[in-house]
């Protein structure tokens, strides 16, 4: 006989996973193909977000965890069984698989890892609220935290970023940004439990998101921009009605370094065409002044060309102190 029995067929075991982090229910064309066509449909936890919506869709889900043995019986014959794997995705069924198909004594079931539905990119965002949120609940530091007593913190990771950025170093640079990242989180959950005035990480991304759809009107409506300065133009021309500024120094924070400071208000005249004489007045300070609008003027950063030259010392005395040494 040529054709292999449907008794003795090794059948089907189609392994099916899906991300936490969509809706239930919203799943994949094939999955529910897959899932409708199934001799039958196993799930190890009762508690599984998907069950009920599967249910509801027809679709009959017994509550078991067989063992890789077990599963390859139940495929016996022909059948095709599909697995809805936990959050865990079944690394213990998959590993006896592998070590069933290894021995060569078992025939084994064609298998399937079939996902039935994708993160999206950003998905891993709402891990890093639901992470904060249980902190903010359950950390004794963390739950006594406020925007006040956080605000060093920003400062300093902040300067991290830069450094990790100035010095090109790849895996520093994400991890930092996560910091960064981490600040806004954290500032935002605490922001939920202001009696007055609350409001969530929803909505500090809506309200970036307005701005950055209001201040691009050659991408999101019908003006048109080829050039980073003409893009500029738009940007301080819709921020410029947004703010509704009596003066342009409006807006630009003091407390930031004396070099960006003295940079930022000669950007903020020289764009807004101001002709300002610069204070005339004996002292380093002035003289540090009238450096940083020169070379912000020749689009320089006073900030960064510091700190790359501070460096440069650094290393230099690094060396003189290895000479020292020997």
């Amino acid at each position: 006989m040529n054709a292999t029995s449907s008794e003795e067929a090794p059948g089907r075991i189609v392994l099916l996973t899906t991300s936490h982090r969509v809706a239930p229910g919203l799943l994949s064309w094939p999955a529910w193909q897959a899932l409708h066509a199934a001799d039958l449909v196993l799930c190890a936890d009762g508690a599984h977000p998907q069950l009920p919506y599967l249910r509801e869709a027809g679709t009959a889900v017994a509550e078991d965890a067989p063992t890789a043995e077990e599963l390859v019986a139940a495929c016996s014959g022909g059948r095709t069984v599909v697995v809805v794997a936990t959050g865990e995705g079944e690394p213990a069924l998959t590993d006896g698989l592998a070590r069933l198909a290894g021995s060569g004594r078992v025939r084994m079931p064609e298998l399937e890892l079939l996902p039935a539905s994708y993160d999206l990119p950003g998905a891993r965002l709402l891990d890093l609220v639901q992470v904060m949120d249980r902190i903010r609940a359950e950390c004794p530091w963390s739950s006594q935290q406020t925007h006040k007593g956080l605000a060093k913190y920003g400062i300093e990771e902040a300067y991290e970023l830069v450094e990790a950025i100035e010095d090109g170093d790849r895996d520093e640079l994400r991890e930092e940004l996560g910091d960064v990242l981490l600040q806004v989180v954290f500032h935002s959950r605490i922001a939920e439990e202001d009696p007055d005035t609350p409001f969530s990480i929803d909505d500090v991304a809506a309200g970036i998101v307005t701005k950055l759809i209001h201040r691009h009107p050659h991408v999101f409506g019908d003006e048109t921009a080829s050039t980073p300065e003409e893009v500029k133009e738009h940007w301080l021309r819709t921020k410029a009605v947004e703010k509704q500024r009596a003066s342009v120094t409006e807006g630009v924070p003091l407390g930031q370094p004396g070099l960006a400071l003295a940079a930022k208000l000669a950007s903020r005249t020289r764009t807004a065409g101001l002709d300002v004489p610069l204070p005339r007045s004996e002292g380093i300070g002035y003289e540090l002044l009238a450096m940083a609008v020169r070379a912000e003027s020749d689009g320089v950063d006073p900030e960064a060309a510091l700190r790359a030259a501070a460096r440069a010392y650094r290393d230099a005395i690094r060396r003189a102190e290895d000479g020292t040494r020997s």
